[in-house]
């Protein structure tokens, strides 16, 4: 542990220690302990001359030469500090702890096979000590074999002592290799260890953002900014989280006081790029992408940013040799999927159909290993219990506590069917406003079904659903007349929101099916269930989609409801533009027309597409993959 170098108790026994090697120069146990103490101030360069001045004084002594290479280990001096190592393994060969010490100044010198060797020596010297465990495991991580890094640090903590090192080690793998549940776990007992620790509320954070768990991520990293407010990747991950809750003018504040800090963070310009793309500035936002690469040749999600903001084509030779260079490597399980992912992306923009499938196919498999398992028997237990509910006499009854606000205009659908669009087209009219995807219905339903299922009443809490709905939707809408809410597994909830809302207008998309399901899978989405990454699943979750949304045009009242084809709006955008406008009860306005040139924030994976004219390139793009359908094909019949 480093004492701040103003204790006063180390400097005065500092000071004793260095009057009594003036009168004893070549006292060994003096010469160790102003050594030992100067490196617990953190002064481990002037412990040098003292721990060298020992080890000429007494050449056999084997904590000298130890100390010594601790001493050179603290300033990065791997090589010396490995000459050291060995010099005291020369004096005592069967010696546990320096064998661990070697270890991890091969490991941390990159020679990671032969650190792996000297902490397994380590441990068949000592089999009780734990970090030779630890400095194995982590040996294994840098090789790229965190499955087998596991079991290492797991022996580590059982024997111990149990440090916040050892806890962020365990999570880091369990993180990479898809166990993020248990990660978390980890990290929260590392905060318990050490509440001061800065870097354990990062890693918190982030996996709780991995985890949907958006509040509770903002929380950590604003806990970690408490402790310290100048540390980069808490700035830069608040403003990640901040993006995500539309808070795009916070993020950008958050981004910049990163920067601002530290001027070359790869990170930060990513993310500041990221929020010029959400505003549909994608020149400004790929500059700041190729900035981030710049400073940081290995960073994979500045790769996936490009390929995902526009068409890429073949002079994109730097973005295609970086991307398979990086894959070459054993990257962390979420980095590998996502260039997976952005590699298969350049294949089918470029035309090479047969080699962007098994990237995609690989990228899907691999998002397996987070352990999200679809079960069909179960969500087709759901679809049959929703529609057994909010059967024809509940939808035709009057409901106690429902709003008849006109306000909420919902467009639901598929994932990749046109939803985007859709909003799109919708939120260029004057009076509409565009809220995106409002996380809502969901976690209402799910209260409602509770209070079904314990007796509760109703009618209160349609009027609780219908007050908090409200103030979300008009929370940035100032004084738009309708706003838009695009979040297509609403489809799921038409029901409960007709109740709640009887006057609300529905806007239900439809794509054809097989290109609606390829594009689901050949996206790395943040939010979408384990259906999204199997084809047979997806094909069972589509046909699930098709029986609830049949159900839901058979006994919602026609006039809250408007099917809209997707190659229909395609072939005809203005007939079905002002179809679209005059259903939702507002007079036409061109700028409908103009979608392309709206200025407003997108956060969804089409932020891109929804910034083009209309065309139709992807119509029928399932056709340069039949020979990957499988079990989409029944689809189409």
């Amino acid at each position: 542990m480093n004492v701040p170098a103003s204790d006063p108790g180390t400097l005065a026994r500092l000071a004793e220690l260095e009057r009594e090697l003036a009168q004893r120069p070549d006292d060994i146990e003096t010469l160790m302990s102003i050594a030992g103490a100067l490196r617990e101030l953190g002064r481990a360069g002037e412990s040098l001359p003292h721990y060298l001045h020992a080890v000429q004084v007494s050449p056999r002594d084997l904590v000298a030469h130890n100390d010594l290479g601790n001493a050179y280990l603290q300033l990065g001096r791997h090589a010396e500090a490995l000459a050291s190592y060995r010099r005291a393994l020369e004096l005592a060969p069967q010696e546990a702890l320096i064998h661990l010490n070697l270890g991890n100044a091969l490991r941390l010198a990159g020679r990671h096979e032969e650190a792996l060797a000297s902490s397994r020596q380590a441990i068949a010297l000592d089999p009780q000590l734990g970090l030779a465990y630890d400095t194995a495991g982590l040996a294994l991580v840098g090789l790229g074999r965190r499955d087998e890094a596991i079991p290492f640090f797991r022996h580590a903590l059982a024997r111990g002592p149990v440090s916040v090192g050892m806890l962020t080690h365990l999570g880091d793998a369990l993180r990479d290799t898809g166990a993020r549940i248990a990660a978390v776990e980890l990290y929260q007992q590392a905060i318990r260890l050490d509440p001061r620790h800065v870097e354990s509320f990062c890693n918190l954070g982030n996996l709780l953002f991995q985890l949907h768990r958006i509040e509770e991520s903002a929380a950590a990293y604003r806990h970690a900014l408490a402790l310290q407010p100048d540390h980069v990747p808490a700035h830069v991950s608040l403003a990640i989280v901040l993006r995500q809750q539309r808070l795009p003018q916070e993020a950008e504040a958050s981004c910049r006081a990163a920067l601002a800090i530290e001027p070359g963070s790869a990170e930060g310009l990513h993310v500041l790029g990221e929020l010029h793309a959400d505003r549909g500035e994608f020149t400004t936002a790929e500059e700041h992408f190729r900035r981030a690469i710049a400073l940081k040749p290995d960073y994979p999600a500045a790769y996936n940013s490009i390929a995902a903001h526009r068409r890429m084509t073949t002079a994109d030779r730097d973005w295609l040799a970086g991307a398979e260079s990086l894959l070459a490597q054993s990257l962390p399980l979420e980095q590998e999927i996502g260039l997976r992912f952005s590699l298969g992306k350049y294949l089918d923009d470029v035309g090479r159909h047969a080699e962007a499938f098994p990237q995609y196919a690989l990228a899907n498999d691999l998002t397996r290993r987070y352990g999200a398992v679809y079960d069909p028997v179960r969500f087709t237990a759901r679809i049959d219990a929703i529609i057994g509910h909010f059967d024809a006499a509940f939808v035709a009854a009057a409901h106690p506590g429902a709003a008849q606000s006109e306000l909420p205009v919902l467009v639901v659908g598929m994932p990749r069917s046109g939803t985007s669009l859709t909003e799109q087209i919708l939120a260029s009219h004057a009076q509409c406003f565009g809220a995106g995807e409002v996380p809502f219905w969901n976690t209402a339903f799910n209260r409602y079904r509770d209070a079904v299922a314990g007796g509760g009443g109703r009618s209160d809490l349609f009027a609780v659903f219908a007050g908090h709905y409200l103030a979300r939707l008009t929370v940035r809408a100032a004084d738009a007349l309708r706003v838009v809410d695009k979040m297509p597994a609403n489809f799921m909830h038409l029901g409960l929101i007709h109740a709640v809302f009887p006057r609300a207008r529905i806007i239900h998309v439809q794509r054809h099916p097989i290109d609606t399901c390829l594009s689901i899978y050949f996206q790395n989405f943040f939010n979408m269930g384990p259906h999204a990454n199997d084809l047979a699943s997806l094909a069972h979750y589509y046909r699930e989609y098709l029986r609830i949304t049949d159900h839901w045009r058979s006994v919602l009242p026609a006039a809250t409801l408007l099917e809209v084809p997707y190659e229909s709006l395609i072939a005809d955008q203005e007939g079905w533009s002002r179809r679209m406008v005059e259903f939702i009860g507002l007079p036409w306005d061109p700028d409908c027309l103009e979608f392309h040139r709206t200025d407003r924030v997108v956060l969804t994976a089409s932020k891109w597409q929804v910034r083009q004219k209309i065309h139709s390139g992807s119509k029928d793009r399932w056709r340069n993959y039949e020979a990957f359908l499988g079990p989409l094909r029944s689809l189409a019949d």
